[in-house]
């Protein structure tokens, strides 16, 4: 493993104490590459715009081919998110280690001077959001067996993160930008662990809001309430997405059809749910295999946290296990009407900082303001406050 202390230049005093504990706490994280940035800078060319292959709320996505010859996926962390290098590997630390087939692996950092750069594996095939939902290659086919798989994947690899994992993670930004694909179409969740860690003796989280609109759980996008709930909620409107073959919004449809999930729960209602597979598949699909998923994103994006199932339940209804007929599927909670509770709120109910329960206007004013981006992003950090619900 490189010598922090080499990364920092020479250090006298206090500051050669600081780098010797560095030191000693980076010998204690394993299956790490610790990186120079001179040796990221060789691999993407000094970091040519041409080997930039994406941009999200952490920061820049460069191409890069480390010097023994892998290709690598480099995530330059943006000024934001710049922490102490201290705080930095501490949350390295706690992903390094985590292998699981539906996760990107982590192969090392950087976190010289300023710089802090996560070296991940590269993955051929891009993303949902570039591939499946027409934002990149329209070429490749997405078959039924093929959006089954995917759907399972990332179900496990979420389940795994909430249940698996100790402390739990919560991944808080899942959406089908961040579910990454390899040369197989194996999906590969992203940017799992860089957010924080829920703690084991909490399950409650206040925290300034870091997510997608669309994707956003309720109790998280109008009042902070964060817990592995909120992940299940996003999980189910990327479901749905991945069956139909479209976004969760889009303006150019009529008004009535923009938003995703209210049209599911409409077509719900009316037994229709087939109705809303995706066409490219020329009907080659199991049509009670795709209503059951349907159905199940529609559970997984109820408006109570608690009627919400685990992760690990819904990879047992997705794959049969767990029968769902017969369970009580209620209105979802949709997007469209946390706009309408905006323009209904008024500054009558002032926040009430001690207690989490408040509807927080400013955040649906700013949820409202956002609709036309793909990202509300906020600094990825977050304040430990009294358990919530023990059983989320």
């Amino acid at each position: 493993m490189t010598c922090f202390s080499c990364l920092f230049g020479r250090r006298d005093g206090s500051s050669t104490k600081r780098s010797t504990e560095l030191d000693e706490e980076l010998s204690s994280v394993h299956n790490l590459n610790l990186f120079t940035y001179k040796e990221l800078r060789i691999a993407t060319d000094d970091f040519c715009p041409t080997n930039k292959v994406g941009e999200g709320g952490f920061g820049s996505v460069y191409k890069g081919r480390l010097k023994n010859g892998k290709i690598a996926a480099l995530k330059v962390l943006s000024a934001q998110s710049k922490q102490g290098v201290r705080e930095f590997l501490t949350e390295i630390k706690v992903i390094a280690d985590i292998e699981h087939e539906n996760l990107v692996k982590l192969y090392g950092c950087c976190a010289e001077g300023d710089h802090r750069i996560l070296v991940y594996s590269y993955l051929e095939n891009n993303s949902l959001a570039q591939t499946l939902l027409g934002g990149g290659d329209s070429s490749m086919l997405f078959g039924w067996r093929t959006r089954t798989r995917i759907c399972i994947g990332v179900a496990q690899g979420l389940a795994f993160l909430h249940e698996e994992v100790r402390p739990h993670i919560v991944h808080r930004d899942i959406k089908a930008s961040n579910i990454l694909l390899d040369k197989d179409l194996t999906p590969k969740i992203s940017d799992f662990g860089l957010a924080k860690l829920i703690p084991a003796n909490m399950t409650h989280v206040s925290t300034r809001v870091a997510g997608t609109i669309g994707y956003l759980a309720p109790e998280y996008a109008i009042r902070g309430q964060l817990t592995r709930k909120a992940d299940v909620y996003s999980f189910g409107v990327l479901l749905v997405e991945i069956v139909t073959g479209r976004r969760n919004m889009n303006s150019r449809l009529p008004i009535a059809e923009q938003y995703l999930l209210g049209r599911t729960w409409e077509l719900y209602e009316r037994s229709e749910l087939v109705g809303l597979v995706d066409t490219s598949l020329n009907g080659e699909f199991d049509a009670e295999v795709a209503c059951r998923f349907l159905k199940i994103g529609l559970l997984c994006t109820q408006d109570a946290p608690n009627i919400r199932p685990f992760m690990s339940t819904v990879v047992k209804m997705l794959t049969g296990e767990i029968d769902i007929e017969g369970k009580e599927i209620k209105k979802p909670a949709l997007i469209s009407e946390f706009m309408d509770l905006r323009d209904k709120t008024t500054h009558k109910a002032k926040p009430n900082k001690t207690n989490s329960s408040y509807i927080d206007t400013s955040s649906l004013g700013n949820l409202k303001n956002s609709l036309s981006s793909s990202e509300m992003m906020s600094v990825p950090t977050m304040t430990f406050t009294a358990i919530y619900d023990r059983s989320i």
